[in-house]
């Protein structure tokens, strides 16, 4: 006869949705790729949604880069869990903002605005990449405000490829000089915007990437969970992700 299963043999709740963010894909980082092609293949076949909060390239600069072999293995690895049945979406993050419907379309995702509201297990959660929470950085706010205006877009988009990736490539330059100025306080998100997005939205639960400081901070408003950056390319390997189950339950996985 078939026993009910004990409090010890009970199977965990399954996974509703999984978040990740930061990984700066590029072919320079073969086994962060590697890592998180397997995460693809593994874990994330066991959730019904997927979602990519941002950064997930070291920088996009623009659908037309669609053809780089790189930029292919990494949107067939998306469209096959895609394929499979597992619904995936997309924050744009301050290296990726440029990924548009072309590259959505590729790589088998849905593009959402941000801050954006899900509901899991009768709860809500809100999800943004984390950059613009990060206004005690006057200089960033100001570049990101540039970028991030349609005018300019449009502007860059219209020059050649190759010139675009110069361009980006100066501004990484210029992003790590700056950085190295600048205190981990003054990067990281102010939590004044914080508190203002818990009453905005009527939320007390928020996941977000961006400052590589991944923890769980209770504040008054609610509970903000920060995903990990990855780099599986060092002698210190590190990455990882967020589950919620069908519980509602919110846990943080390693990948090592």
């Amino acid at each position: 006869m078939n026993e009910a299963p004990t409090a010890a043999t009970k199977a965990q709740p399954e996974s509703v949705a999984l978040f990740v963010s930061d990984l700066h894909l590029h072919a320079g980082a073969p086994r962060t790729t590697e890592a998180f092609f397997h995460f693809l293949q593994t874990e994330a076949t066991q959730a019904q949604a997927l979602y990519l909060l941002g950064d997930i390239f070291e920088y996009w600069a623009g659908d037309d880069d669609l053809q780089t072999p790189f930029n292919q293995g990494v949107c067939k690895a998306l469209r096959a869990l895609s394929v499979r049945g597992v619904k995936l979406y997309w924050i744009a993050g301050n290296r990726d903002f440029l990924a548009g419907p072309t590259f959505a379309a590729e790589a088998g995702v849905i593009l959402l605005n941000e801050p954006h509201v899900i509901e899991i297990a009768g709860g809500k959660i809100l999800l943004v990449h984390g950059d613009a929470q990060c206004t005690d950085d006057v200089t960033y706010m100001a570049f990101r405000a540039q970028v991030r205006d349609p005018s300019w877009q449009r502007t860059f988009l219209a020059k050649t490829l190759a010139e675009r990736k110069a361009i980006i490539e100066g501004m990484r330059e210029g992003s790590r000089a700056a950085q190295k100025e600048k205190s981990m306080e003054i990067m990281d998100v102010n939590l004044f915007e914080i508190e203002r997005l818990y009453s905005g939205y009527g939320v007390t639960r928020m996941i977000h990437g961006h400052t590589h400081r991944p923890g769980v901070h209770q504040t008054a408003g609610g509970v903000r969970y920060v995903l990990p950056d990855w780099d599986c390319d060092t002698d210190l390997p590190r990455g990882g992700w967020i589950t919620v189950n069908t519980e509602g339950q919110i846990r943080s996985c390693s990948v090592v």
